[in-house]
């Protein structure tokens, strides 16, 4: 038998030569891979590497603050010893729960120098982006998931002037709501309210398809929680090339 090691090989990172983009999904999340493809997906030299963490499906404040003892072990996942772009964190209601910078800390330690956004961070600065201080806000949340959420954007200079919940607490069910339920609740209840800009916020909701339908109709730029934290994410990874098809926010660059 002949064995021939050390055979010539090239190494070359071909599919992530412009970005590695690291997403941190929640275990019951069944959208936010999906939607965040949809941005990424044109923009040839960036892939999605996502990794899960352990969530219970019943979305209250203590099973969103649980994950933070969590983060540090699915950060670890992603590409081991390989450096990223940006990581990004798929939950907007724990990222308010837990607190920003302590999600980007529990990152961090994991992969240090990496930028680290969340949904809520990426809503807070794209919002500001389009110039939005008064704004209307649909979730899926309950009120006691809902209260501080509306109150971390009032910290952060942004005025709820109308809110609206389809109060689902459990997150599989929420992943299961139709972007026709979505469009229609926006079209009912956001419409001539003399906003500056809609929010639809948690990564189990499926409104990336129908943003650029709800700005044609509403007057005014929509953004989401996938929406934003897709933007972000490339902005971060330093690409900021305009994408069609994706809404205002995505028009004129990053």
């Amino acid at each position: 038998m002949q064995i021939v090691e050390n055979v010539p090989n090239a190494v070359e990172n071909i599919i992530a030569n412009r970005a590695r983009l690291g997403l941190i999904a929640l275990a019951t999340d069944h959208v936010v891979d999906n939607e965040l493809a949809l941005a990424f997906g044109g923009i040839e030299g960036t892939q999605l590497y996502m990794t899960r963490v352990p969530m219970d499906p019943i979305v209250t404040t203590d099973s969103l603050a649980s994950m933070e003892a969590r983060l540090g072990a699915a950060a670890s996942t992603l590409l081991p010893g390989v450096p990223l772009s940006v990581i990004g964190y798929g939950c907007t209601s724990a990222s308010v729960v837990i607190g920003e910078d302590k999600v980007a800390a529990a990152i961090q330690a994991e992969k240090p120098d990496c930028p680290v956004t969340t949904p809520i961070t990426a809503g807070i600065v794209a919002l500001a982006r389009l110039g939005a201080r008064r704004i209307g806000l649909l979730t899926p949340y309950v009120e006691e998931v809902n209260a501080p959420l509306r109150a971390h954007f009032r910290r952060h200079g942004v005025e709820i002037a109308i809110a609206a919940t389809f109060s689902e607490p459990d997150d599989n069910r929420a992943g299961m709501i139709t972007p026709a339920s979505i469009r229609d609740a926006a079209l009912d209840l956001f419409k001539d309210k003399g906003l500056d800009a809609l929010f639809i916020s948690c990564t189990s909701l499926r409104a990336m398809t129908v943003i650029p339908e709800l700005e044609q109709s509403l007057g005014i730029p929509v953004t989401s929680s996938n929406h934003a934290l897709a933007w972000h994410m490339l902005r971060l990874a330093g690409i900021d090339e305009p994408i069609a098809g994706m809404g205002r926010l995505y028009e004129h660059g990053l």
